[in-house]
């Protein structure tokens, strides 16, 4: 395959990487089932004649090379496989002589023996197989290695200016500007002739509705599909760092690719001199990496490189460890460490603050406003968006609508506009109605026709005005419980640990009631997680004992509930298999309490956005009508408005709720006591999150000396 791949790149050296593993795969999959030259042309041809000025005749000679290399022991050629007769045919002696009563049909061929008629049994099983080797070469055609190419495209309008100074390569500006664009995400409209600026060194806050294309739109942008000048450089923040044996810190120093060229150049050009070369040149380009290097200020990047990792979390005992020892969520945060070392021209984010805890959360606020290219940021967070952005784009009805400041000052900005627009729009509707009177009095009056007709024209004239389109309030309803009598959940002296040598906390005494709406925060690692698993019992403690009513139900929300759904059935569907028994009214019932309804809910789980999702995970826990919940970072697939309807859902359910969360407008919403893991132990604070960013705060100021 490496030898196929080598030969396309020297036809085509100018392929786009992501097309040419486009005809890898297709190629790679359908290697031995090529029956010759003309299905090899049929997989790959039209593609690579669509990026190259070759005749159809070059391609197919192209096409016939790439089927000797997949198979070099198959003769291939246009017309199909070739046979070679090993004796001469005569058909006289093929013609037996014909009786009367022989059927005329049988002159020009031989009488068959009965055992060699064909078996209608094979026959029907050899088409099969042929439909399905078809049916897999077509399939083949869709490229399984870009999932995001197989739904969403793009289009734009570029102007020829920009094209011209493109092809030159003068064109020099920073700023990003993408004009006219659509996006669909397959028979889904998502954006219609939008227009997205991005002016240097300003950082954008992206908002918007789940499942309006905020993610897409990013993809589109660092794929390239949005096309923006060459010259800028893109880093979006999407996948986990690979894990193998690099460093951490290491893994985030080899995105400066200019300072570790220099620093190979500069060990290569030392160990020649070191066994005795006496080249001149060498000495000279040694002292020329050495300013080089000084100008890059190369001797400081492991500190900042430090600083970063340690920001985000990582002590120096982690930044000393392999990549392939970290979790998921680590290896996104060092993905998020390589982004912020590297410093692009254009850094996208999307939801970066998923993965991190409080304290970290506060570290890149802050390191943000520092940032000094330009930023684009997809985020749920109230907060972060109210620190970090200094303008926010607002995604909605298939356009980019841009506001100067953070969210809050977008929100007044965009409560007012619309005020003035629906003011401005029902003024309009009285005065067609007065002047529309008026026509209608005075139509057949002799004496007024001319004021009608002045009337009827100034109508036309009117420009018309729409209503505001005010989006669905999104709405969370939890079930209603039955009281019970205290104590409801009571944790005396425990203690847990996984190993002796690795005590997670000891001696909690803390409890719980039906009106209890108690956060947990503390450092990732902590043992949040830990310690809502023995409040449910699904962790038996160590130490101490665990007290609950008999009567207590549980509702558990994981941070993994989202991605455990299954997928290929739709929301009614997945609670029936959950829940059977009950009338497809009350599931879409359940599911309508969650703001899934109408066609939604028979949409496949996989079709929907990640805030759709955790909907569907709430309808499904709430299904069983629990009487306290635990809730595990459940906002970190929802939009700001569901963040806010879940807040709402909370203060008015009768039952107990325990939340760990890193969202801090939720936090301030619905807490009433603060619980604290770390340091071993889990104690409650007086003074409430307050108090708590305090602390936080003060330890970074402590870390950052």
């Amino acid at each position: 395959m490496a030898k196929c791949g080598d030969f396309i790149k020297s036809q085509f050296p100018l392929i786009d990487e992501e097309l040419m593993k486009y005809v890898e795969d297709i190629l790679d999959s359908s290697a031995g089932e090529f029956e010759d030259t003309e299905e090899v042309f049929e997989a790959v041809g039209e593609v690579l004649q669509g990026i190259s000025e070759k005749s159809e005749k070059d391609i197919r000679d192209i096409c016939e090379k790439l089927l000797h290399m997949l198979q070099p022991d198959k003769p291939g050629s246009s017309n199909g496989p070739r046979k070679v007769l090993d004796a001469p045919i005569h058909l006289a002696s093929m013609a037996a002589p014909v009786t009367e009563t022989e059927d005329l049909r049988s002159i020009w061929i031989n009488t068959r023996d009965d055992n060699l008629k064909v078996d209608a049994k094979k026959l029907e099983k050899a088409e099969a197989k042929l439909q399905q080797k078809q049916q897999k070469q077509k399939d083949s055609k869709v490229p399984s290695a870009v999932p995001v190419l197989q739904t969403a495209t793009a289009s734009q309008v570029t102007s020829k200016k920009d094209s011209k100074l493109e092809a030159k390569g003068t064109n020099r500006t920073q700023d990003i500007r993408i004009e006219n664009f659509d996006i669909a995400y397959g028979d889904r409209v998502l954006l219609q002739g939008a227009d997205l600026v991005l002016a240097f060194g300003r950082r954008y806050g992206l908002v918007g509705r789940n499942g309006l294309g905020k993610t897409t739109l990013l993809r589109m942008i660092a794929s390239k599909q949005l096309k923006i000048p060459s010259h800028i450089s893109i880093l979006h923040v999407e996948q986990e760092v690979v894990g193998d044996d690099t460093v951490a810190l290491q893994s985030v120093l080899e995105c400066d690719t200019t300072r570790e060229y220099l620093l190979k150049r500069e060990k290569e050009i030392t160990t020649m001199i070191n066994t005795g070369s006496t080249d001149p040149s060498l000495s000279n380009e040694l002292s020329d990496i050495y300013a080089q290097l000084e100008n890059i200020e190369a001797d400081k990047a492991p500190a900042r490189a430090s600083i970063i990792l340690s920001g985000l979390g990582f002590t120096p005992e982690m930044q000393t460890r392999a990549t392939k020892t970290f979790s998921g969520g680590w290896r996104m945060r060092l993905a998020l460490a390589r982004a912020l070392f590297s410093k692009p021209d254009l850094l996208l984010l999307d939801e970066p603050t998923n993965m991190l805890d409080i304290k970290a959360i506060i570290w890149l606020e802050n390191y943000l406003q520092n940032w000094p290219t330009t930023l684009l940021v997809v985020s749920h967070d109230r907060n972060f968006l109210d620190t970090v952005p200094t303008d926010i784009m607002h995604l909605h009805t298939q356009r980019i609508d841009t506001y100067r400041g953070n969210y809050e000052q977008f929100h007044k900005t965009k409560t007012e506009k619309h005020k003035n627009q629906q003011r401005e729009y029902e003024a309009q509707q009285q005065h067609r109605a007065h002047t529309q009177e008026f026509i209608d009095r005075f139509r057949y009056n002799a004496n007024r026709a001319s004021s009608v007709q002045s009337k009827i024209k100034m109508l036309d004239k009117l420009p018309e005005l729409k209503p505001v389109e005010k989006e669905i309030e999104v709405v969370l309803r939890f079930p209603e419980v039955e009281p019970l009598s205290p104590p409801i959940l009571q944790l005396n002296e425990v203690g847990f640990y996984y190993s002796k040598d690795k005590i997670i906390f000891s001696d909690v005494n803390l409890g719980a009631t039906l009106e209890s709406r108690i956060c947990i925060v503390g450092d990732n690692g902590a043992g949040k997680t830990t310690l809502l698993k023995i409040i449910m019992g699904i962790l038996s403690p160590t130490s101490g004992i665990r007290s609950v009513h008999r009567g207590l139900k549980f509702g558990y929300f994981s941070q993994h509930h989202v991605d455990q759904l299954e997928m290929n059935v739709n929301s009614v569907e997945l609670l029936q298999k959950s829940y059977p028994g009950k009338t497809i009214e009350e599931y879409r019932r359940q599911l309508g309490s969650f703001g899934v309804s109408g066609d939604l809910a028979l949409q496949t789980i996989a079709s929907l956005s990640g805030g759709q999702k955790s909907r569907v995970a709430f309808a499904r826990m709430c299904m069983g009508n629990p009487n306290f919940l635990v809730l595990d970072e459940p906002t970190n697939h929802l939009d700001i408005e569901t963040i806010e309807a879940l807040g709402k859902a909370i203060t008015k359910y009768t039952g107990g709720v325990i939340l760990v969360s890193h969202d801090e407008r939720l936090i301030r919403m619905v807490c009433k006591e603060l619980w604290v893991c770390g340091n071993g132990s889990v104690t409650s604070i007086e003074g409430g999150f307050d108090e708590y960013r305090k602390i936080v705060e003060r330890e970074l100021e402590v870390q950052n000396k």
